[in-house]
């Protein structure tokens, strides 16, 4: 068999788009009862931060999670990224990612006027994008040493599904976000990493080591009720190998993939969901389009087991390297 030929320098991102979100079995994460009687929605804003810190960090682990609520196995929080990044080249060493996100979180409030209790179910749902710039310091041929300044952008939108008739006789700050109320949040910060790659003809070995500090915080038409500010730390380790199978697709070699990554959730978003950390082992293959297509290079699909604090579920992964 013919030598694998070497990857090009453009290569996949550790968070390159996942198209496919995975399930999550959380076993201490399921949708939460906020009590409305003793405590205000105001006082739950950093939580909806900490929430969307979770989407504007970009991290494969948390990219797709959906975890269920344990009475009514529907989803409580659903979460999804796409995203990617890469140096312009050896002689430009500008470094450029972005990342966008959507996730959903369904919390169930109590409210109670006088003896009268009643759930009101309601649903926010939350974007974000985040957008990153780098330079690449080489300590070796293979080594380079990458900060990133990083902006993020997000807005959370809530509306009620039920229980309307009740909202509306209520006049304060906190059921005015609960109907149709809105969030704008930004956040500044940045990342720094360590980005090993060793090419060798027959197999590649990709390691990176990231930390990540973004500080949110509400602003413009914010409903006054739920402003607020969370950070955004995280610290990943990232580790992916190929190598070639022994077949030939599309007259290039296809190759496997092994994955590991480990995410350690280190900000306001630590044990929000019952965990403060994730990883991953993952399985996969590796087509090279290269011969017929000169916009998409590579493709890739990795089937990944996800697991953390109480938690576990799979997830397939699907990116193309441009």
């Amino acid at each position: 068999m013919p030598p694998c030929p070497s990857p090009p320098r453009h290569r996949f991102h550790p968070f390159a788009p996942a198209l496919l979100a995975g399930l999550l079995a959380a076993g201490g994460a399921e949708a939460q009862n906020l009590d409305l009687r003793g405590a205000r929605i105001k006082d739950h804003a950093n939580g909806i931060l900490a929430l969307m810190a979770y989407s504007v960090v970009p991290d494969l682990t948390s990219s797709n999670l959906s975890i269920k609520n344990g009475n009514t196995q529907n989803p409580s929080v659903f979460m999804t990224q796409l995203g990617g990044g890469d140096s312009i080249s050896r002689s430009i060493p500008l470094y450029l990612e972005g990342a966008i996100a959507f996730s959903r979180y369904d919390p169930t409030f109590v409210a109670s006027e006088g003896e009268q209790a009643r759930r009101i179910p309601t649903r926010w749902n939350t974007v974000t994008g985040t957008g990153g710039i780098g330079w690449d310091f080489y300590i070796t041929d293979e080594l380079v040493f990458r900060p990133i300044f990083d902006i993020a952008l997000g807005k959370v939108a809530s509306d009620l599904r039920l229980a309307q008739f009740f909202v509306n006789r209520k006049t304060d700050l906190d059921l005015d976000f609960l109907d149709g109320g809105t969030l704008n949040a930004y956040g500044l910060g940045g990342a720094v990493m360590l980005d090993w790659d060793h090419v060798r003809p027959n197999y590649q070995i990709d390691l990176e080591l990231r930390y990540t500090d973004i500080r949110l915080r509400t602003f413009g038409s914010t409903s006054a009720g739920v402003q607020g500010e969370s950070s955004a730390r995280t610290a990943n380790l990232y580790a992916r190998y190929r190598a070639p199978t022994g077949l030939y697709t599309l007259d290039r070699p296809l190759r496997y993939v092994l994955e590991f990554s480990h995410s350690r959730y280190l900000g306001s978003q630590a044990d929000i969901l019952g965990f403060d950390y994730l990883s991953t082992v993952g399985l996969g293959l590796e087509l090279d389009t290269s011969r017929y297509s000169h916009l998409v290079t590579r493709a890739r699909a990795v089937m990944r087991y996800v697991f953390g604090n109480n938690v576990d579920g799979v997830s397939l992964g699907l990116a193309v390297s441009f």
